[in-house]
């Protein structure tokens, strides 16, 4: 792989987003590397500040994530939520121990004025991370789901209600005042842009809803690459594929490469799939096709150096063009 040392702005939410920036941070220095995330699925629960997303990306880079979730940290214990039940509490959304006290000292932190970045750099130092993670704002985005039961807030949709309700409209209140990170407005000098096999429509849309970010993209020379979230019309996790079929999009890696046609130079297409390569090319979007499953941390680091010699192939490919 080269060892060009540019910095990679890897744009995240969920478990698929936060396993392929653990492949990144294992092959990239840590000064080359910014995972900018979701924080649209943010919410108040239980009197805390809870940011689903970002915990999931910073226990999984400090390696402490809860191996069969994939969420939450691993050999957590129950006791907070079992005398909660008892008392007879909200216990829908579980917080394991551990857990809670990332949260309670966000919260803590949060009301005494600091701001989202700040507390996210340090609870991610101080459990061991050494790339950047950020918010990709420091403003409220709640993510609203229009659905076959009325309008949602995201957590009701996602965890109490199991994503039974279909979906007929995904919006993000507060995005359109919202102040991107810094980050996701200036991509001058990167080296690439990496679209993590998240889910489209509410890890990564929320991203884009934020004012200026689109723009960035759209208008960047940097190498754009995403990374499939769909792998023969399935979701490796999470309800990727049911949304693509709701929101009216084909269930397929065909549907995402054309949901972010205009965003991206490349994509990254399971193997499995790779009868859609040129369906995917015909829209003017190159594709590699490679092993796009992650079940392991090696597998994670195989992807992570295939996406990045993929992004420097476009890189070459660009300056030629």
């Amino acid at each position: 792989m080269s060892q060009d040392n540019r910095s990679v702005l890897a744009l995240a939410g969920g478990v698929g987003g936060a396993k392929l920036a653990f492949g990144l941070s294992a092959v990239l220095p840590a000064e080359a590397l910014t995972v900018a995330v979701n924080t649209a699925d943010d919410f108040e629960h239980l009197g805390l500040s809870i940011s689903p997303d970002l915990d999931t990306v910073m226990y999984t880079l400090a390696g402490v994530a809860n191996p069969e979730t994939g969420w939450g940290r691993r050999d957590e214990s129950w006791n907070t939520m079992a005398a909660l039940e008892q008392l007879g509490g909200e216990t829908w959304f579980r917080l394991g121990d551990k857990d809670l006290a990332t949260h309670i000292e966000r919260t803590r932190r949060l009301r005494a004025g600091e701001t989202l970045t700040t507390v996210t750099r340090d609870l991610a130092q101080r459990l061991g991370v050494k790339c950047a993670i950020v918010p990709m704002t420091d403003n409220p985005v709640r993510t609203v789901v229009t659905s076959d039961r009325g309008d949602l807030a995201f957590q009701d949709w996602f965890v109490r209600l199991r994503c039974e309700p279909a979906v007929e409209r995904v919006r993000f209140t507060g995005a359109d005042k919202a102040r991107a990170n810094p980050v996701l407005l200036d991509m001058a000098g990167l080296r690439g842009v990496i679209f993590c096999p998240s889910n489209p429509f509410v890890s990564v849309a929320p991203i884009l809803a934020i004012p200026g970010v689109r723009t960035a993209l759209q208008r960047t020379t940097t190498p754009r690459v995403a990374v499939t979230p769909i792998v023969r019309g399935q979701a490796i996790k999470g309800p990727a594929a049911k949304m693509l079929a709701e929101l009216g999009h084909d269930v397929s890696a065909l549907g995402v490469a054309r949901y972010y046609k205009g965003l991206i130079d490349g994509f990254v297409l399971d193997q499995t799939d790779a009868g859609l390569k040129a369906s995917i090319e015909d829209l003017g979007i190159k594709v590699l096709v490679a092993d796009t499953m992650m079940r392991t941390d090696e597998d994670k680091r195989r992807l992570a150096v295939a996406a990045l010699e993929f992004v420097d192939a476009l890189a070459r490919t660009l300056q030629h063009s």
